[in-house]
């Protein structure tokens, strides 16, 4: 636990990596539920969902290259 005195520390190149695979995953996963979505404002196409992934495809490969990660 940290006291309030203490500032907050830097996240680490893992942490970051971490936090962007995990944004990444929420919007591809958010494009996927609104393929189908009943309001044609709302609908993502085939396009929205490939770049999504690719996205998400990108921040993974990114977080397997963090110098000192765990991999076990």
């Amino acid at each position: 636990m940290t006291s309030l005195n203490t500032p907050p520390s830097e996240p680490t190149a893992q942490e970051l990596a971490i936090r962007q695979v995990l944004i990444r995953f929420d919007a591809y996963a958010r494009i996927r539920a609104a393929r189908d979505s009943v309001l044609a404002a709302s609908r993502a196409g085939p396009r929205d969902e490939e770049r999504a992934f690719d996205e998400l495809e990108q921040a993974m490969a990114r977080l397997r290259d963090v110098p000192g990660a765990d991999r076990s």
